[in-house]
């Protein structure tokens, strides 16, 4: 049992959500090293006596996973074995107040904006010298790059500008400082992130400024992919497919969450595109980037969603022939525009919708994956599991898309490396391949 007053903090952070959590928890850890406190991120080990929670609130599950998570500790601290626990991130941003009846064991709640806040309980100050010099946690080949905070759109479901705030971009120099420490750590991929990339540069520059930080950012020695990830339909910046076309290092790959491909629910969804826009722009897309891959995000059982939306919304998958696609249940959150609606698609019918949008998916990918035997890919290699080197094309970003398997008990390559890799075999959602030598 851990004794209570033990004078030298050691801390873990935990994180939930999405990749943007996971960057804030990265500037939480580098602060406290910073600071010269004790800190891990996600260590198995129960050596830690205070514990960072860095909590998700954007849908249903997420938020309820937020919550075990802090009941969870919240008991360790009861039965003696950790002495305080800190909670951060969008769920305590947005039901701060309730969380501190509910739970009282936490030591104290934070919002998204209040890292100098948290610092303070640790008599640890907010070194601006580290802004540019963050601390990994993802493998040090590739890191993301949030570019902007916030966002400025009134999609109806959406939450996030609850919790976030408004768009805030980062200045062109700030993000230029990181990318360069990284490439010197070793990092040779970004993963830019953002609530919406294509809003970039609005706030502070007057206008879309992404296609110029792009320009910039593929100047940065030692970087050898960038790719971009949650890209906005509604006013695109087309100027940026001349930098993915012109700059090798710019992958051919753009995550654009759609969210529904029937006119009456993107109105209902105030998404401010129609289908034939939206189709009409992945068709420029797709022919001034030919070797383009598109991952989009639908939403299944928004309110007001009839069957013959959904019909629409499969014929629009069907028609799109997307290389990537996911598809979140609607969850109906409090203080959005959709709340004031009634949530009349029953949960077994949202289910049922997006398992059938799934297995359309599965057919799309089985096709488009069986046209790349015999090809051959350059491949960066992630990770060893199962008796095979785990790694990914330019069209796939890391846990959510594609992987590329290579038997590790016939070849060997060192993780974090590049290899050209011609591919053998493709399921659904997985190339096999065998590595060829460089020429």
């Amino acid at each position: 049992m851990k004794t209570k007053g033990n004078l030298t903090p050691k801390v873990n952070i935990v994180t939930l959500g999405c990749a943007k959590n996971l960057v804030d928890s990265e500037n939480i850890l580098t602060q406290l090293r910073g600071n010269g406190i004790d800190t891990t991120h996600e260590s198995e080990k129960a050596e830690a006596n205070i514990v960072i929670i860095n909590t998700c609130g954007f849908i249903d599950n997420a938020k309820q996973e937020s919550i075990d998570t802090i009941l969870e500790y919240a008991q360790a601290k009861t039965d003696g074995l950790i002495e305080k626990v800190y909670v951060t991130g969008c769920l305590s941003e947005r039901y701060k107040d309730d969380l501190e009846k509910e739970i009282p064991q936490v030591d104290a709640f934070f919002g998204t904006r209040d890292l100098p806040l948290l610092l303070k309980k640790f008599k640890a100050d907010y070194k601006q010298e580290l802004v540019g010099e963050r601390l990994l946690t993802t493998p040090r080949h590739y890191a993301y790059l949030k570019i902007a905070e916030g966002c400025d759109r009134p999609c109806s479901f959406c939450a996030i500008p609850l919790m976030r705030g408004k768009h805030i971009s980062q200045p062109i120099e700030l993000i230029l400082q990181q990318a360069r420490s990284f490439a010197k750590q070793g990092t040779k991929e970004l993963i830019l992130i953002a609530q919406d990339l294509t809003y970039y540069g609005l706030d502070i520059y007057k206008k879309r400024n992404l296609a110029e930080l792009l320009d910039k950012l593929a100047d940065v020695e030692g970087i050898d992919w960038i790719r971009l990830q949650y890209a906005y339909p509604a006013g695109f910046p087309l100027d940026i497919l001349e930098v993915i076309k012109n700059r090798p290092n710019v992958c051919n790959y753009l995550d654009m969450p759609l969210q529904h491909g029937a006119d009456n629910m993107l109105r209902k969804m105030r998404r401010g595109i129609t289908r034939t826009k939206t189709e009409q722009l992945i068709d420029s897309i797709r022919q001034q980037v030919p070797e383009i891959a598109i991952r989009t995000t639908l939403i299944a059982g928004h309110p007001g969603e009839t069957e013959g939306d959904f019909d629409e919304m499969y014929h629009f998958v069907e028609k799109m022939r997307f290389d990537r696609l996911g598809i979140f249940n609607y969850s109906h959150e409090e203080n959005t525009h959709a709340f004031g609606m009634e949530d009349d698609v029953p949960e077994e019918i949202k289910q049922e919708r997006a398992d059938t949008i799934m297995e359309l998916q599965q057919i799309i990918s089985s096709e488009l994956n069986e046209k790349k035997i015999g090809n051959t890919y350059k491949v960066l290699f992630d990770r060893k599991e199962g008796g095979y080197f785990i790694g990914r094309t330019e069209a796939d970003s890391p846990e959510v898309d594609n992987e590329v398997l290579v038997d590790a008990s016939e070849q060997y390559v060192r993780i974090g490396d590049f290899a050209q890799v011609e591919i053998t075999g493709a399921t659904e959602f997985d190339l096999y391949g065998k590595i060829t030598p460089s020429h």
